[in-house]
């Protein structure tokens, strides 16, 4: 009888280790999906960027990519990013209301609206700001005429709230391939446009109807995922009466967790446009190619949080605490792995494989890539913690930490950009990194033990 109940005990923990790694290894698939579409796009994409380099050359080149990332600068800034407060309060209505759509219906509409305010303001903010201030933006006469026009995109970033749905539904193939399109849609009007002698004014065309396209396919999706689910039916006359005693917290968690992003983004979007005034265009080309290929690393991160979010909310949910922390070890170890990988293989392949995509003219962005990757593979740890802190809706912490962190990397970047170039932004990112980091793992630590 006592062997049989050890016997028992024993095939017992057996099924919870089967079912943790059963758990573990669907994350690792979602993320899998997500990480091979966003490789393919950044590839993809890396071509288009490569292909209008050698089109405009380095002044021209660092032109237009002031233009994109000022418009990303404001639209990350403005934006609500309404995601991360529908998927942390759906992921409760979807656990204690699975037959009974109504409250979704109204959550979803409520982020929907929200997006739709930040695009139309984010577009009058951004032209606005280029009519008063464009010569302290680093952005001058023709350059600024560009930026207005680049602003157009701006009114179609209403991705918060499709992107929100699609992750709640753990549907991260149509994320992940969306994204592919949109970059071969951009290479081949790239292509299309160096064939024909296009300048500045054309390219500048090319990567905002591929932008916009690209939003458009992500609501297509989400649309086609909510008529599945059977949502949509009723989605857009859903009340909104009374929906933060339905969702208590929500505004709050809203402001708090967007304004951390906002004020993180003064840093990770602005940074081009610092290089720009504080040194000159070109070195904010060199500086940007940097970025994009030290981006398509920190997509680890982003895809990550996109797959571990949802999961970690709905563990927070029902307290299951062990898979909670376990969860966010798995992850933290993988990604600082990856982490250390990526520098090292940036300090042997970035100078030739810049000459051989960018031309010779931008092997002199090397260093920074190599450099740019520190901070990279921090951001990526600090991802995971991120949205640990937020699924335990202690939002207030991440903007305490990423506030402190920001300031970190202002101060570094005044002080060094105009010493020594594009690499001091670089070296900012690393001090921002370093604080953000090590903050939020402070406030992590004190989350209450996982239950026996």
């Amino acid at each position: 009888m006592a062997f049989r109940k050890k016997l028992l005990k024993k095939f017992g923990s057996l099924r919870q280790i089967l079912s943790r790694e059963k758990t573990m290894l669907e994350r690792l698939q979602s993320i899998a999906h997500l990480l091979t579409g966003n490789i393919l796009s950044s590839v993809i994409g890396l071509i288009g960027f490569a292909l209008t380099a050698r089109a405009l050359g380095p002044a021209g080149y660092g032109i237009l990519a002031l233009c994109f990332s000022y418009t990303r600068a404001v639209e990350r800034i403005v934006s609500f990013q309404s995601w991360q407060p529908l998927i942390k309060y759906g992921a409760h209505s979807l656990a204690e209301n699975a037959d009974d759509a109504t409250e979704l219906r109204a959550l979803l509409k409520f982020g929907l609206l929200l997006d739709i305010s930040a695009a139309l303001v984010g577009w009058l903010v951004a032209v606005l700001l280029i009519l008063v201030a464009a010569p302290w933006l680093g952005i001058s006469g023709d350059g600024a005429d560009l930026a207005i026009l680049y602003c157009t995109v701006l009114p179609f970033q209403v991705s918060g709230m499709p992107t929100a749905v699609l992750r709640l539904y753990g549907r991260f193939m149509a994320i992940a391939y969306g994204q592919v399109a949109t970059s071969v849609l951009r290479v081949v009007l790239c292509a299309i446009g160096v064939a024909t002698g296009a300048g500045l004014f054309e390219f500048t065309l090319i990567w905002m109807s591929a932008q916009i396209i690209g939003t458009l396919i992500l609501v297509l999706f989400a649309l086609a995922e909510l008529r599945r689910q059977g949502v949509l039916s009723g989605l857009m006359s859903a009340p909104l009466h009374g929906i933060t005693k339905r969702f208590p917290g929500l505004w709050k968690f809203a402001i708090s967790a967007n304004l951390s992003l906002t004020i993180r983004s003064s840093a990770n979007e602005l940074d081009t446009l610092l290089v720009g005034y504080l040194a000159d265009p070109t070195s904010a080309g060199l500086y940007h190619i940097a970025k994009r290929i030290g981006r398509i690393a920190q997509q680890a991160g982003v895809q990550v949080q996109a797959v571990l979010y949802p999961e970690l909310a709905r563990a927070w949910a029902t307290k299951a605490l062990s898979a909670f922390h376990r969860a966010v070890a798995q992850m933290q170890g993988l990604l600082l792995g990856f982490g250390l990988l990526l520098i090292g293989g940036l300090y042997l392949l970035i100078g030739p494989l810049l000459t051989w995509a960018a031309g010779p003219d931008f092997a002199a962005a090397g260093p920074l890539v190599i450099v740019q990757s520190v901070a990279v593979t921090m951001t990526l740890c600090g991802a995971v913690i991120r949205s640990a802190l937020l699924a335990m809706g202690r939002e207030n912490e991440i903007l305490r930490s990423v506030t402190i962190a920001a300031i970190g990397f202002h101060a570094t970047a005044f002080a060094l950009i105009p010493v020594i170039g594009a690499m001091g932004a670089n070296v900012a990112h690393i001090v921002m990194a370093s604080i953000w980091l090590s903050t939020m793992m402070l406030s992590y630590r004190r989350t209450p033990a996982p239950e026996t």
